[in-house]
């Protein structure tokens, strides 16, 4: 875990983690998208999710990064889908999509998949890291419009999910670099804009002056 966090930089993280949780009811849909990292919970909760009937068939996407192809050497579709398999799922329920290295290209290549299969897709069940979810559902509704989308993750809080995880660091910044392009992309017009409130980026702007900008977007 290394050096405990200060209660002040918790309680911004826990802004964040609570921003980008879309708090969706979950509900049937044609389709569930467990969206490559380097979590393992997410093929873990792809998997119960489908096992729980609220879809027939999963994609998962994802090529590598630099922090996981040590995790994940094959890609991280290919690990998600032999963990998925693992844990139940039919063989012929699982689509891998091995290309996509960011959140916009997760959906847009699982799309271009499922059209090249012929298969209609009316409703989508992003499953991803808690705190990705604002991030897939932004960027899903500016290119795949005309679906329905929830967004799904295992049920965790925060402090747990740190504990799990084992490297306070390492998920605070990704946390802070996936609230980033919420507002950033959104003004761009590369995803949906999504309402920010002030007390979300006065605690993005704090963790990064706290040195947790390893992984933002410069000079935007």
């Amino acid at each position: 875990m290394g050096e405990r966090l200060s209660a002040e930089v918790l309680a911004d993280v826990q802004v964040l983690w609570d921003y980008n949780h879309m708090g969706h009811e979950l509900r049937p849909c044609d389709v569930g998208i467990g969206l490559g990292s380097r979590d393992l919970g997410v093929a873990t909760q792809a998997a119960e999710l489908f096992h729980s009937g609220y879809f027939p068939l999963l994609v998962f996407s994802g090529a590598n990064a630099p922090t996981t192809i040590d995790r994940f050497p094959r890609g991280e579709a290919v690990h998600y889908r032999e963990h998925a398999l693992s844990l139940g799922v039919p063989n012929d329920a699982v689509l891998v999509e091995p290309a996509a290295k960011h959140t916009g290209a997760n959906i847009e290549l699982s799309r271009a998949l499922l059209e090249s299969r012929g298969i209609p897709v009316r409703s989508v069940m992003l499953v991803s890291r808690p705190y990705q979810q604002r991030r897939a559902y932004a960027a899903c509704r500016k290119v795949w419009p005309e679906v329905e989308v929830i967004c799904a993750s295992q049920d965790i809080g925060l402090v747990d999910y740190l504990a799990g995880i084992g490297d306070d660091a390492r998920v605070i910044n990704t946390i802070v670099a996936d609230t980033q392009p919420i507002k950033v992309y959104g003004n761009q017009g590369h995803a949906m804009p999504q309402e920010m409130p002030a007390e979300v980026w006065s605690a993005y702007e704090r963790l990064v002056q706290a040195g947790y900008d390893k992984r933002v977007i410069p000079n935007v």
